[in-house]
C-alpha cells in the first residue's frame, strides 16, 4: 500500500509538471499568435486551466515532501504533549477540510458533466474536463492528509524530509 500511496504522489507532481509546461506553451502561443497577427482564441483560457491544474495536482506531492507552509512558530514553543495534540488537531482539521473539497470538486464535475456546463470563454471547452484535474488534487490531497494521520498513529513520519526553509516559516 505505501509504495502505491507514494507512486501516486509522485504521479500527480509528474502531471502538475506537464500541466505547468502546458501553461507555458499556451502563454508562449498566445505572444506569438498577437505578434503575427494569427488569431488563437482560447489559449488564455486553456493557460488558466492548465495552471489550475498544475496547482491542485501538486497538493499531494508537496505535502509529502513537507513543502507546504506551514506555521511553525507556535509548535516550536509547546512543550512535547502539548505540541503532540496541536499536530493531530492540524491533521484533523486538515483532512476534514480536504476531504470536504473533494467531495464538492467532485460533485462540481458530476454536476458540470450532468448539465453539459461549457466555458464562456473563446474555447467553450466542457467545463468538467478541466475540472477534473482540481477534484483528482484534492481527492489524493485528502488521501495524503489521511495517511499522514495513520503513519503518524504508527509511530512514524509521514513527510520524505523538512528542510531547513520549512522549518525557518
Amino acid at each position: 500500500m505505501r509504495t502505491l500511496l507514494d507512486w501516486s504522489y509522485k504521479l500527480l507532481a509528474l502531471l502538475a509538471c506537464v500541466a505547468l509546461l502546458a501553461a507555458f506553451a499556451a502563454v508562449g502561443l498566445t505572444i506569438v499568435a498577437r505578434e503575427t497577427g494569427w488569431d488563437l482564441q482560447g489559449l488564455d483560457a486553456y493557460a488558466g486551466y492548465a495552471i489550475a491544474a498544475a496547482l491542485f495536482l501538486a497538493l499531494p506531492g508537496t505535502f509529502k515532501r513537507g513543502e507546504h507552509i506551514r506555521v511553525t512558530l507556535l509548535l516550536d514553543h509547546l512543550r512535547p504533549p502539548l505540541r503532540k495534540l496541536f499536530e493531530w488537531w492540524s491533521l484533523g482539521a486538515g483532512f476534514a477540510l480536504a476531504l470536504f473539497m473533494a467531495v464538492y470538486a467532485v460533485r462540481l464535475v458530476w454536476i458540470s458533466y450532468d448539465t453539459h456546463d461549457v466555458s464562456q470563454a473563446m474555447d467553450a471547452t466542457p467545463l468538467w474536463i478541466p475540472q477534473l484535474a482540481m477534484a483528482l488534487g484534492c481527492a489524493v490531497f485528502a488521501l495524503a492528509l489521511l495517511d499522514a494521520m495513520v503513519t503518524r498513529a504508527r509511530g512514524g513520519s509521514f513527510f520524505d524530509s523538512v528542510g531547513e526553509a520549512a522549518r525557518a516559516e
